[in-house]
């Protein structure tokens, strides 16, 4: 600032000697001299102004002008502060894009609305959930989108309320979707909703309660059958004959107890056992065995004057020493457990095939059809689902638990199998294990020579 006030003064001295020197040694020169050189660095300074001006209106901090004079600090000054704030708006710019992209993440919805219930924003999982699109529907009601009459009253409250539980966009009754709102107040009359999809909890629930129910229901009527007996035997003489034939029914309801017990404890140690590993191997030949044993006797006790078809085809696999990873019980039980419910659920004069075939892709396929009654298409989906049944008194005749195919399920998850299901009323069904590469190897089988 000193070296500009020095410069103007040294300017206005010289301006009035030129003047003074000019007009004859008299006052007026001197003045005309100190009217043009204040005249001039006015003209100048405007100059200057102007270039300054010219390059804020740009806002290129680069382009900055050469010309500026006594304003060279005061440009210096400006592009300092400049950086200094778009340092500080580029960090805030970043922490709110992170911000946002942590909000869309969230499996949760989030929709922020303005005093009028406006939508302001809205993450990925809110659009989809209450079926918004932000790209036409920003600034819209809420109201105009959501029409739900719950919702619709549950917006007129004021403050925080308990969530309330409504039908998402996409819902549809084969298929329900149900949503868990929650508003909260914030700001100036802003409000922040809250949203959640809350139907694998609900379905989990309801598949407890049903749980708890079947179970109670399932032991209930054999404790019955088999209390009501105990109590015949102790208060009223029978004959021999008619204790002989008490004790065989409960020896039934015993046994059908014991059967559920053991589809209760099999499913439980499934769940809380660790995934079996590739330190066992079982031969294919001994499953394949034991599960054709199994067949035929179940097949004897349901139907003893009546053989069922029961055809087995294994490709020759038992003799190439072709050998399953995994635990062995397991992989007995859930192939046991589709040929007794293919026995079971197919009349005398059906037909059963139980298949095993290495696939091309190296997969390996365990697959058990029979000609039953069949399963209509909307009941396929709920099939692994515990105590099921699509018909429970013919389920009940047959005697299984409706544990089965939730245990095949298990097994085929614990060792990385998938397992499908088709079926056709009037036709029969068709259960398939199929298990990957790495479960599966060949090792060399010793061939005996007489």
């Amino acid at each position: 600032m000193f070296r500009q006030v020095a410069s103007l003064t040294l300017l206005l001295l010289i301006g009035a000697l030129f003047g003074y020197i000019v007009g004859s040694n008299s006052v007026y020169g001197s003045c005309a001299g100190l009217f043009v050189v204040s005249l001039a660095w006015t003209i100048f300074d405007q100059y200057q102004i102007k270039n300054i001006l010219k390059w804020l209106q740009q806002e290129e901090l680069e382009n900055r002008p050469s010309k500026v004079g006594v304003y060279v600090s005061i440009v210096e000054r400006v592009v300092r502060v400049v950086r200094a704030q778009r340092r500080i708006n580029l960090e805030s710019v970043n922490r709110l894009n992170a911000f946002l992209s942590a909000i869309q993440a969230s499996p949760n919805g989030v929709l922020l609305l303005d005093s009028e219930s406006r939508i302001d924003w809205c993450n990925q999982t809110a659009a989809q959930q209450l079926g918004i699109d932000m790209q036409k529907d920003e600034k819209q009601l809420i109201a105009n989108l959501v029409r739900d009459p719950m919702f619709s009253n549950y917006l007129k409250l004021l403050g925080a309320q308990e969530e309330i539980v409504i039908h998402a966009r996409d819902s549809k009754p084969e298929l329900p979707r149900r949503i868990s709102v929650q508003l909260f107040p914030y700001g100036d009359g802003r409000r922040l909703l809250l949203s959640r999809d809350i139907t694998q909890i609900e379905q989990a629930e309801v598949m407890r309660r049903d749980f708890v129910a079947n179970v109670s229901h399932e032991i209930r009527t054999p404790l019955t059958v088999l209390s009501g007996f105990v109590e015949t035997l102790l208060t009223l003489p029978v004959s021999e004959q008619e204790r002989r034939g008490y004790l065989e029914l409960m020896s039934v309801q015993a046994t059908r107890m014991q059967t559920l017990v053991n589809d209760l404890l099999t499913l439980s140690k499934l769940e809380g056992s660790p995934i079996p590993g590739k330190s066992e191997w079982t031969p294919i030949s001994v499953l394949w065995k034991q599960c054709n044993q199994e067949a035929l006797s179940l097949s004897q006790l349901l139907y003893p004057h009546t053989v069922q078809n029961i055809q087995f085809n294994c490709d020759g696999l038992e003799e190439v020493g072709l050998e399953v990873a995994g635990s062995r019980n397991e992989l007995f039980s859930a192939m046991t457990n589709l040929v007794s419910n293919a026995v079971r659920y197919t009349p005398e004069d059906g037909s059963i095939y139980v298949s095993l075939i290495l696939l091309s892709s190296g997969e390996l396929e365990f697959k058990v059809e029979d000609t039953g009654a069949g399963i209509a298409r909307e009941h396929i989906p709920r099939l692994t689902e515990r105590f099921y049944r699509v018909d429970r008194s013919r389920s009940r005749d047959s005697g299984g638990t409706g544990l089965g195919l939730a245990i095949v399920k298990h097994v085929a998850q614990r060792h990385d199998a998938r397992l499908s299901i088709s079926s056709q009323v009037g036709k029969g069904s068709s259960f398939a294990i199929r298990f990957p590469v790495h479960r599966i190897r060949k090792v060399e089988v010793e061939v005996l020579v007489p």
